[in-house]
């Protein structure tokens, strides 16, 4: 099993910055894949950013230029810092490992007002 706790959502103006984190912690020796999902409402979940254990970084087209993820493998941690936000990034952020299994943390929200 892995445990997933992550920080670092709230309010902030369009134009502003926000990092999220998320803390892996249990059967972390498993994990490949550490990424960020978000769903905002009435609109499914979807993929914002994923980085693999060597590195490689997937984006999504809506984000590329603003978002940046990036990984501590000593700390376990996943990191996404979002610039130049937008309204339409507003959304429940949701982390995921994927290890022996698929993991999800609890999700934070992320407000962006115009």
């Amino acid at each position: 099993q892995v445990q997933l706790v992550e920080s670092g959502g709230g309010l902030v103006q369009a134009g502003g910055s926000l990092r999220l984190s998320c803390a892996a912690s249990g059967s972390v020796f498993s994990i490949n894949v550490m990424g960020w999902y978000r769903q905002a409402p009435g609109k499914q979940r979807e993929l914002v950013a994923n980085i693999a254990s060597g590195g490689r970084r997937t984006y999504a087209d809506s984000v590329k230029g603003r978002f940046t993820i990036s990984r501590d493998n000593a700390k376990n941690t996943v990191y996404l810092q979002m610039n130049s936000l937008k309204p339409e990034d507003t959304a429940v952020y949701y982390c995921n490992v994927v290890g022996l299994d698929n993991y999800w943390g609890q999700g934070t929200q992320v407000t962006v007002s115009s």
